[in-house]
């Protein structure tokens, strides 16, 4: 690999993990900030910057489609690199982790998330990016949903509505 490559590439899409309060606003009011969090968390845990965050949407999972998809997989298709986080709304998460596994590309896609705002202080988010971010470049080829401290097999797990936790299935 180049020394001018990153080995690993986050796709930051939005989600709970980069809402953010915006000034005097309610719980109703979540918006997504101008930058990805994935720069403070990273810079935090002292992680070499051999890694590289693009920012491609900042959507409520709820709110994407297969065209939002469709560009998450033609980046995870194109980049050169063979591993790869994306940060993405928990709701649709196993819907767009199908979706890019139906193009069985020869890289390690890990897909993550949060329960609460990475900027908030007692956020998943931090664990489980670096979970993820661990994960796309330990596992072999294929994708997978990293959160709640395990990495599953895209198609054996599910978001568990009463818990909010991710489970096997």
């Amino acid at each position: 690999m180049s020394s001018n490559m990153a080995s690993l590439l986050i796709i930051t899409t939005g989600g709970t993990f980069d809402k953010e309060y915006g000034r005097g606003a309610g719980v109703r009011n979540l918006t997504f900030g101008p930058e990805s969090a994935v720069t403070d968390i990273f810079r935090r845990a002292l992680v070499p910057k051999d890694w590289l965050d693009l920012k491609l949407l900042a959507k409520d999972s709820l709110d994407m489609d297969d065209q939002d998809r469709a560009k998450i997989l033609d980046l995870c298709a194109t980049t050169p690199c063979k591993s790869i986080v994306i940060t993405h709304g928990t709701d649709t998460m196993v819907t767009t982790a199908a979706f890019i596994a139906g193009a069985k590309l020869a890289k390690t896609v890990v897909l993550t998330g949060a329960a609460q705002p990475a900027r908030m202080k007692d956020s998943d988010a931090d664990f489980n990016l670096g979970f993820a971010a661990a994960a796309a470049q330990c596992k072999p080829p294929g994708v997978y949903v990293a959160m709640n401290g395990r990495a599953f097999d895209w198609d054996h797990c599910r978001k568990n509505p009463a818990t909010g936790v991710f489970e096997e299935i």
